[in-house]
């Protein structure tokens, strides 16, 4: 499956929890790259010599890059692609290049959160640099003895978080009416409590 939703919407939350429930990879698109650039891969020393010019990693070596991860034996028994792809051009590519290999997608999962609620949790985000888990300060505060530690992510601020939700809005939102057409999109209500909103996602998938 295809995770999709605005930045803010939960997204890494619940993946961690479909994760486990389903025993499938999750494929972050950054991690896959930074992997493939450290592994010296000939897909990862093109995108690496892009990347030291200053540009973006064209489309077709990310595809090759996902079409290659998606092959290895711990997707065998499934996966969630995380973070690709982001524009419509990408969602059109990545459709013609699975259906060559043979791959073919069961779901693409969006999340939906109202704008005005994606920049407060946004805002009150805290990392946890040590475990890596997120933490709300309003929803879901973090316990007393790794309060200290937390971090704030620099471009949580109201302007930045601006700019990430219109971005989305112009580049990403397009993919939904295209796997939309496709018949294999779930969308699912993404405000409330993160036991909740997993539920729903299950009940969607399994629908």
């Amino acid at each position: 499956m295809i995770l999709v939703g605005p930045p803010g919407a939960g997204k890494g939350t619940q993946a961690a929890r479909l994760v486990d429930t389903y025993r499938i990879k999750h494929i972050s698109s950054g991690d896959m790259l930074r992997a493939a650039v450290r592994e010296r891969t000939a897909l990862g020393q093109q995108a690496e010599g892009f990347m030291k010019a200053g540009q973006l990693v064209p489309d077709d070596v990310v595809i090759g890059m996902v079409l290659e991860r998606i092959a290895k034996p711990d997707c065998a028994a499934g996966f969630m692609l995380d973070g690709f792809p982001r524009t419509r051009p990408q969602a059109e590519a990545l459709d013609k290049a699975m259906t060559k290999a043979g791959v073919s997608l069961d779901a693409v999962l969006l999340i939906e959160v109202p704008d005005p609620l994606l920049e407060e949790r946004a805002i009150h985000r805290r990392t946890d640099p040590v475990t890596g888990t997120i933490y709300h300060l309003k929803y879901n505060p973090p316990p007393a003895d790794v309060a200290g530690r937390l971090q704030h992510r620099a471009d949580d601020t109201v302007e930045a978080v601006e700019k990430r939700i219109a971005k989305y809005h112009s580049e990403t939102a397009p993919i939904v009416p295209f796997y939309m057409e496709k018949g294999i999109l779930k969308k699912v209500d993404g405000v409330g409590e993160p036991d909740v909103i997993t539920q729903r996602i299950k009940a969607a998938l399994e629908a």
